[in-house]
């Protein structure tokens, strides 16, 4: 299992290369300019998939030859399997995209968020070292931290590629969705107790898509751009609390007498 993690995170930035050269069909940005929704993020923002995959291809050989035995609760094989899965779902939703089978590619979408966030999930009852925390939390987290907003972005443009909703009055169903993903990034937030890595990636998607919606020209942007906006000072504000308050009890616990 250790190697298939591995040859799934090298497959990832090797699939991404080719559907840029549209050898699958059209490429994301070309698509997702056929579909214009008002949870779209600014084109600069995607940039962050090539750190995403940098960083899982750097996880991939370092538990492929970790010989180190993980102290926890539970196996490192579970972490192992749900990265691989994860891995492999996000590369094949670049090529049934670009191909659009879009359902099929929705449903890809959420199995990969799935699978990172339940692989996150497991390494926090693995006891870490500084380096391998490092080299394992933050992969995975940052990258389950994407996919919980990439998902819904998927899930709009799908709506608007099949009309399943009104596509020039957006703003009412956009606002439904924009619930959803905020009841996932603080349900996950709150799961991980103030993971910075997670919150990162989903601010900088935020971020993309108030820029986008603030200079977009369909109805209802301004607002869209807002909640992006609200959100994401939100998310940062729970993350900050979290984190303050895990190491206020960490610390009281080592003052403790033992």
């Amino acid at each position: 299992m250790r190697y298939l993690v591995l040859i799934a995170a090298l497959a990832m930035p090797l699939i991404s290369w080719l559907s840029q050269r549209e050898v699958f069909g059209p490429d994301n940005a070309t698509l997702s300019a056929r579909y214009p929704t008002l949870l779209i993020a600014a084109g600069y923002a995607f940039a962050v998939w090539g750190l995403l995959f940098a960083l899982d291809v750097v996880f991939g050989a370092w538990q492929a030859f970790w010989r180190r035995k993980p102290r926890g609760p539970d196996s490192f094989d579970r972490v192992r399997v749900l990265a691989a899965a994860g891995f492999a779902l996000t590369a094949a939703w670049m090529i049934v995209f670009s191909m659009q089978l879009f359902w099929v590619a929705l449903l890809v979408i959420w199995g990969a968020l799935a699978c990172l966030v339940g692989a996150t999930f497991a390494l926090e009852r693995n006891e870490l070292s500084s380096t391998d925390y490092w080299l394992a939390r933050v992969p995975l987290s940052m990258h389950a931290g994407w996919l919980s907003l990439a998902a819904f972005l998927n899930t709009a443009q799908v709506i608007v590629a099949f009309r399943l909703l009104s596509t020039t009055q957006m703003l009412g169903w956009t606002l439904v969705l924009w619930l959803a993903a905020a009841v996932l990034l603080v349900a996950v937030q709150l799961r991980l107790r103030g993971n910075a890595f997670y919150a990162a990636t989903a601010l900088w998607g935020l971020i993309g898509v108030y820029v986008q919606q603030s200079r977009s020209s369909l109805e209802g942007a301004p607002i869209s751009a807002w909640v992006a906006a609200g959100l994401g000072c939100a998310l940062l504000a729970l993350t900050a609390y979290l984190i303050v308050g895990r190491r206020r009890r960490d610390d009281n616990t080592a003052m403790m007498p033992r």
